[in-house]
């Protein structure tokens, strides 16, 4: 925060969407990052990941008073201002709008609604929202100041970008200028037939055999097992590996073509008992851990990364070997409340951007196999 700037005033605002900008705003005044965010809090004897935040920022609602109460406070702001955030979030969550009247400015007038809030506002926002933990866009931008907007479904995860694939090198050339050929002889065109034939023959019988090799549109690679230290995890089948979309605030994992897994690089760290923390050090947010939010009640929740040590997500996974021989293993998380899940791809699992979840644990483990490559 630069000084003698004043924070954002929450009174200026006039519905939910100009509200939540100011939140943004005052965020961004703050000069704090989700990370150090998430440590002020802690010094206040109180829990705020980053998720929370990224998920409360992009939610089209009013957050719930403790989290906002948790928020604005990590942010610097002071008792007598607390209150005019907290005044204005009740008239907010009552009425759907602020009108402070005259000798009201802080909004005192929605105390009167204040218990019919209790109901209406745990019905619209349900269970999820007590953690900060509702599911948002990956890449939803901050709110900005306009009309309040209307219902509408939650959207589905937004889709990366489309992938280009490169065409074939050995594929035929593009004809290329120059004089046309002059007629052939007879016993000419016959002999280059042949050859032509004997070819196709060739090429068909060598494609059979790579098939039958096992060798396929993905080149097989080397599986490697789950060991302590640095590692890129690699999608079985698609060849594609973890990461973020760079700039999200979200934590939420994809798969991505392996060259451009780079945000974050992930660590493999024993937890006894079998048990194995997967750690993610971001370029922007610092270190942190693979997990699954909300101690894994939400039968499809994300699988993100966060800030290490939140007592309300599951950051513990059983590294399972699948099939004989081992044809990959599985990330299960331990101890969810959702028991037989497994990480997987959802979507469409051969897309890069396709992002993970918590699914059951499928017979076949479609979507489900990782190989944990050493990263130098």
């Amino acid at each position: 925060m630069m000084p003698g700037e004043r924070a954002p005033d929450p009174r200026e605002a006039r519905n939910t969407a100009e509200f939540l900008a100011r939140l943004q705003a005052l965020k961004d005044w703050s000069g704090l990052t989700y990370r150090e965010l998430s440590a002020r809090a802690e010094t206040h004897g109180e829990v705020l990941p980053r998720s929370t935040v990224a998920n409360m920022l992009a939610r089209a609602t009013v957050p719930r008073e403790e989290l906002l109460t948790t928020f604005v406070r990590a942010c610097g702001v002071g008792p007598g201002d607390l209150e005019e955030w907290q005044a204005v979030r009740r008239e907010l969550a009552v009425r759907g709008v602020y009108a402070p009247v005259d000798g009201d400015p802080a909004g005192a007038g929605a105390e009167a609604g204040a218990e019919a809030e209790v109901g209406a506002e745990a019905e619209a926002e349900g269970d999820a929202e007590v953690d900060g933990t509702a599911p948002a866009p990956d890449t939803a931008p901050a709110p900005s100041p306009g009309p309040a907007p209307s219902p509408s479904p939650t959207p589905a995860p937004a889709a990366g970008p489309s992938v280009v694939w490169p065409r074939d090198p050995a594929g035929p050339p593009e004809d290329a200028p120059g004089p046309r050929p002059g007629p052939r002889s007879r016993i000419g065109r016959g002999l280059v037939a042949t050859v032509a034939l004997a070819g196709l023959v060739l090429a068909g019988v060598s494609v059979v055999a790579f098939l039958r090799d096992g060798h396929g549109a993905h080149p097989p690679r080397t599986l490697t097992a789950p060991a302590a230290g640095d590692v890129r995890i690699r999608v079985i089948g698609p060849d594609l590996c973890l990461g973020e979309r760079r700039g999200s605030r979200t934590g939420q994992i994809h798969q991505v073509p392996c060259p451009d897994a780079k945000v974050p690089t992930y660590g493999l760290e024993e937890a006894g008992g079998g048990r194995w923390r997967i750690l993610s050090d971001h370029p922007d947010y610092g270190p942190g851990c693979s997990g699954i939010p909300s101690g894994g009640r939400i039968p499809d929740a994300a699988y993100e990364d966060s800030e290490c040590g939140d007592p309300s997500r599951v950051e513990e996974f059983v590294l399972e070997p699948y099939g004989t021989p081992v044809e990959g293993y599985r990330i299960v998380p331990a101890g969810s409340a959702t028991p037989g899940s497994c990480v997987t791809v959802v979507g469409d699992r051969e897309a890069a951007w396709a992002r993970l979840a918590q699914a059951p644990c499928a017979p076949d483990a479609a979507g489900q196999l990782f190989s944990f490559d050493r990263r130098s």
